[in-house]
């Protein structure tokens, strides 16, 4: 056969291999987490030195992977301790992370509670929130369409025992209710954060009742007066406030501060925006960025400042919040 009839055959053969070669790659790529705006970025910006051709095929993988994203929202997540546990994804689920997770469970019991709430979420309708604690994520969803994806700190999972007292750090499973909102909200830390910075510095600890007058070793009179807490010095009779960013130490004593005055009130502490959810659990902001996406609050869920400003927003009183 003469020459000039090969080329043909070879140039369809490398065509053959390119387009498979990219295929290929963007089989590969769109098996990661591709939900991500900076996924998306990063992926949608053309390689050095490529031709047309394959400028054209990255867009039409572009295309591609932002429908893969879109269907794997709309799959169950797969325990990586439990390789049945699919739901049922023909009943119009609630969209859901496929990237796998390693879930511990307590029990095979806590396992079954999991899945059960799991379930609960998958199957919701409407308007609601979805918190996945393992997956330290929290979504937005409008019946199926996924309107919001923040990465959040959850619980550390862990007890506190100090004093005869425990305190199980945690956020129970199951269902609750956006009961209010709050822009710039004051944290009242509750007995257990007092319980912890004495156990965590090797302090005793005791609670202040108001208007208790405490003498302290030296003879200065510890007590509280309207809304602030201060001391009298030994020989006056001044009552000198105590500044509100410390805590109450004398004597090797953490003292906790009455209820009502400014020193049982710390501003900050929960960032810029705050949503109720009962029996003090919140969605909200925090100062300390690093802990997003860690197990590290004590119940409540933590968010970036944007993430927390969009759900201030746009997530109404009344909006249901799924934990699983």
């Amino acid at each position: 056969m003469p020459r000039p009839s090969i080329r043909p055959i070879w140039l369809s053969s490398l065509l053959l291999a390119t387009i498979t070669s990219l295929a290929s790659a963007q089989g590969v790529e769109v098996t990661h987490d591709s939900t991500s705006d900076s996924t998306r970025s990063s992926s949608a910006q053309p390689r050095e030195g490529r031709n047309w051709f394959v400028s054209l095929l990255h867009k039409i993988g572009r295309r591609s992977d932002d429908s893969v994203s879109t269907a794997s929202l709309n799959a169950p997540a797969v325990t990586d301790t439990e390789p049945g546990d699919v739901a049922d994804s023909a009943t119009g689920e609630a969209p859901m992370r496929t990237r796998r997770a390693t879930r511990s469970f307590k029990s095979r019991r806590d396992s079954i509670e999991w899945r059960a709430a799991r379930n609960v979420a998958a199957r919701s309708t409407g308007y609601r929130v979805v918190v996945d604690l393992f997956q330290h994520e929290l979504y937005v969803l409008d019946r199926n369409d996924t309107l919001r994806i923040a990465p959040a700190a959850t619980a550390m999972n862990s007890t506190l025992t100090y004093g005869g007292r425990s305190w199980r750090f945690e956020t129970p499973r199951g269902v609750r209710v956006v009961r209010g909102k709050e822009r710039d909200p004051s944290w009242k830390p509750p007995e257990w954060h007092f319980a912890e910075v004495a156990s965590e510095n090797g302090l005793k600890l005791r609670s202040m009742v108001s208007g208790q007058r405490i003498k302290l070793k030296d003879g200065t009179i510890l007590t509280s007066k309207g809304d602030e807490v201060g001391i009298v010095r030994p020989g006056t009779s001044t009552f000198v406030p105590l500044v509100l960013d410390e805590h109450i130490v004398f004597d090797n004593t953490l003292f906790i501060p009455p209820e009502g005055t400014k020193h049982r009130s710390i501003k900050g502490e929960l960032g810029h925006y705050r949503l109720d959810l009962g029996e003090g659990y919140l969605l909200h902001g925090t100062p300390y960025t690093n802990s997003i996406g860690a197990a590290v609050t004590h119940g409540c869920v933590r968010l970036a400042d944007d993430d927390i400003e969009w759900l201030f927003e746009n997530v109404p009183v009344g909006t249901k919040v799924y934990f699983y």
